[in-house]
Order: C-alpha cells, then structure tokens, then sequence
C-alpha cells in the first residue's frame, strides 16, 4: 500500500457525502430534547481541559434511552482534520416526561492534530451535542446544540503539557 491517506475511506474524510449508517443511527418510541449546552471555561489555554454540561428531557410518552453524543470541529487547524471528531458518547435511559443534566470532560489530548507528532493548537472550535451527528438526516427528529470555544497560547508538542 503507498497511498496511507483516509480520504474517502472512513466517513470522517468523506467530504460532504454522508455515510448511510452513522454513528448513533436508530428510531426511538420517543422524542428528546436537548437544551442549555454550557462550556466551561468558554476560553482555556492549550494544554486545559474542557467541561461540558447539556440537559436532555425526554419530550415522549414513553421511558427512552438517548446516545448523547458530543463531537469537536477544528475551525482552523495546520494539517487537514476530519469535518468533526466524536469525542464522547453516553448511553442515558431518562424517564417520559423528565430531564437530565449531563456534565462530560473533554480532554486537551482530543483536540491535538497529527503533524510529525501530536500538538496542541490555538484556535477556535466548535462543541456539537445531541443525539446524533451534526448535519445528519434521520426520519426521527434529533436536534444537535452547538457552541464555540476558543484555545489561547501557543502550539506545542502534546507530551509538554
């Protein structure tokens, strides 16, 4: 094999085709809503980690269990990034009529880039959640919140923080 490149060959480098099957694909008996997405802090430096809270209700008749699913976006980055990065996922069963508050961790190791070794990289990013990925079509409704962060500092090697 010579030509080591992903592109096309994994949903994350298909450009704007969209994979038949995503991650997370399924119906429901029920129907979720998503609300009040919370990045803290809104601006951190490289080598921090980022927390992340969502409420998830449960807007159906019925119990349900929701895939939340949290995916990054580099909105500039030095090498070529996928369109986005699923960086956590949990399973939650909430009861009809009833929410939840999530809180996940992202890491700083999740947004590091490959360029002759992994780096961290300022810069602007977007956060999505929901119950499936951003921009997917589905015949169940599933919204995707977003919201911005932003990286201060300056590039370095991984390993340095």
């Amino acid at each position: 094999m010579e030509n080591y490149t992903m592109e096309g060959r994994t949903y994350r480098y298909y450009g704007q085709e969209a994979p038949l099957y995503p991650f997370g694909y399924g119906l429901s008996y029920t129907t979720f809503r998503y609300r009040d997405l919370v990045l803290s802090p809104p601006v951190l430096p490289v080598c921090a980690n980022l927390s992340v809270s969502v409420v998830l209700k449960n807007t159906g008749l019925r119990d349900g269990e929701e895939v939340v699913q949290l995916y990054l976006r580099w909105e500039q980055s030095s090498v070529p990034v996928p369109r986005w990065q699923l960086v956590a996922f949990r399973r939650v069963a909430v009861l009809a009529g009833r929410e939840t508050k999530l809180s996940f961790q992202v890491l700083a190791e999740q947004r590091a880039v490959w360029a002759q070794d992994w780096r961290l990289e300022p810069g602007t990013f977007t956060l999505f959640a929901g119950g499936q990925q951003p921009g997917q079509k589905t015949r169940a409704p599933s919204e995707v919140l977003s919201a911005r962060f932003s990286v201060t500092g300056t590039a370095r090697p991984l390993r340095g923080c």
